[in-house]
């Protein structure tokens, strides 16, 4: 697996990521603001500022991991990658979609274990690029309470 290869496939999972969780998200604007949301949902703005800067990152990562990472440690990358990304998608289209959102909360939940592996990867890699996937970490599985929560309330 040469370097090139990982870095521009771990950059289409991310841009997939984007485009896909961009698409469902912005479906339904509507009945998203008719939810019951819990009282510690962050503000819209924080939405704006901690997504790019996980894409970012994420973006990155992947080129850091090509350069620096074992063939082995590249594979999981890659592979922790796509499968975090589908569960993320995933929860994306069931909540956004068919509202299925105690299935969406199963599916970040899936998302954040698969992001494990990422941050260790990274750090791996790089101490300070470990460091700086935790905030991703720490969202996505922000986001599982978040889906569980409004599955209860809703």
């Amino acid at each position: 697996m040469t370097r090139g290869l990982v870095s521009t496939a771990s950059t289409i999972i991310v841009i997939i990521y984007i485009v896909g969780a961009g698409r469902w998200v912005a479906t339904d604007a509507d009945w998203y603001r008719s939810l019951n949301s819990p009282a510690w949902q962050p503000p819209d703005f924080i939405f704006g500022l901690i997504w790019p800067y996980n894409f970012a990152m994420l973006i990155v990562a992947g080129f850091v991991v090509a350069s620096r990472d074992s063939q082995t440690e590249q594979i999981i990358w890659l592979a922790s990658l796509a499968l975090s990304v589908t569960a993320a998608l995933l929860w994306a289209w069931l909540f956004y979609v068919p509202h299925s959102l105690q299935a969406s909360g199963f599916a970040l939940g899936a998302a954040t274990l698969l992001t494990l592996p990422l941050v260790v990867v990274a750090f791996r890699a790089s101490p300070l690029l470990g460091l700086a996937l935790v905030p991703y970490q720490i969202w996505v599985a922000i986001a599982t309470s978040l889906a569980f929560s409004y599955a209860a309330r809703n």
